[in-house]
């Protein structure tokens, strides 16, 4: 059966504006994606613009049961709230990242931070945790330099897979152009024709 996509997510968290390899996939990918589903929502998140860390007030605010925050606690937690109400509201996300020695770049770590909460993205049970966000498709375009995804020295991938699990995405699909050190070009020409596989076969 074919996917419905209403609202697409579109992120990025390279720190390079210009000649960014996963900031292009990314775009490329937004774009087959409008191409198929005309109609949906585009909604941006540039992570490279910054993203606020997680300090003592947000902490605070976040273990304050909802109903029992104070003002000041809610507005701690106002940059958070934004990001998960984003994300609730997309069935499709579409995250741009480089590897940056070997793991994700601070920005999407901060990102992850923000939006990774208890009773809120995911919940514990007897049975243990649950997340709250299932029945959501991921994509993740890759660039690194010299990191191979999927070997043992690269750890974005599997962080990704499993912080995303938690909060309840299963369906994540990686599309890399990696080593683009050693064979760029014909790298990034095959990350780009399986982008344009991979939304044909949604």
């Amino acid at each position: 059966m074919a996917r419905r996509v209403d609202t697409i997510l579109h992120m990025d968290a390279s720190q390079r504006r210009h000649g960014s390899v996963s900031r292009a996939l990314s775009s490329l990918m937004v774009d087959e994606l409008r191409q198929r589903f005309p109609d949906a929502r585009i909604v941006r998140r540039d992570l490279g613009m910054g993203v606020p860390l997680v300090d003592d007030r947000w902490i605070d605010a976040n273990d304050t049961p909802a109903e029992r925050r104070s003002a000041e606690q809610l507005e701690a937690l106002r940059g958070s709230d934004a990001l998960v109400e984003e994300i609730r509201s997309c069935g499709l996300w579409v995250i741009g990242t480089p590897i940056y020695n070997f793991s994700i770049p601070p920005v999407l770590k901060a990102w992850i931070d923000q939006i990774c909460r208890a009773r809120v993205t995911f919940a514990y049970s007897e049975a243990g945790p649950r997340g709250l966000l299932e029945d959501r498709k991921v994509f993740v375009t890759i660039a690194s330099g010299g990191s191979k995804v999927g070997s043992e020295r690269e750890f974005l991938t599997p962080y990704l897979r499993h912080v995303l699990g938690f909060i309840g995405i299963r369906d994540l699909e990686i599309i890399a152009a990696d080593q683009l050190l050693m064979a760029g070009e014909e790298k990034v020409a095959l990350a780009r024709q399986q982008v344009k596989d991979a939304v044909a076969a949604l």
